[in-house]
């Protein structure tokens, strides 16, 4: 297993995102090479700004674990996080970050580059087209 089988299962969660009407973005976390948490957007469904893929993937992970810290975890989502997910990924101290898609505009990296913990690793561009793409093509059908 590698961080694209990890992503296609992301991925999976953003298709189901997008077919409920939620910003097509997915997260998984796996720790030891173990899927623990799955999550799309739920900010329509849950009418909550802050049900973003990553929020949901990490109080998933931590019920999971049964702790508040996801060390020696891995969160693969669709869409470079925002800053307020950098910060929760920080404070979670999730060891490893890879995503899909680049956000150039609210990406954390543009925002907040110093949000995650110093000691998280970040791998960006797994599935990246196929990412932006899903993202694009949901923001077509909304326009």
């Amino acid at each position: 297993m590698d961080d694209t089988y990890f992503m296609k299962l992301a991925f999976a969660e953003a298709r189901m995102a997008a077919d409920e009407g939620e910003i097509p973005v997915g997260a998984v976390v796996a720790w030891r090479d173990r899927i623990i948490a799955r999550a799309h957007n739920l900010t329509e469904t849950l009418n909550d700004v802050t049900a973003h893929a990553e929020m949901q993937a990490i109080t998933a992970a931590a019920n999971a674990l049964g702790g508040k810290y996801l060390t020696d975890c891995t969160l693969y989502v669709t869409l470079e996080p925002c800053a307020m997910c950098a910060g929760a990924l920080g404070w979670a101290q999730v060891s490893r970050v890879v995503y899909g898609a680049p956000d150039p505009k609210r990406g954390y990296s543009r925002l907040a580059p110093e949000a995650l913990h110093p000691k998280t690793e970040v791998t960006g561009g797994i599935l990246a087209d196929e990412c932006a793409a899903l993202m694009k093509e949901f923001f077509a059908k909304k326009r």
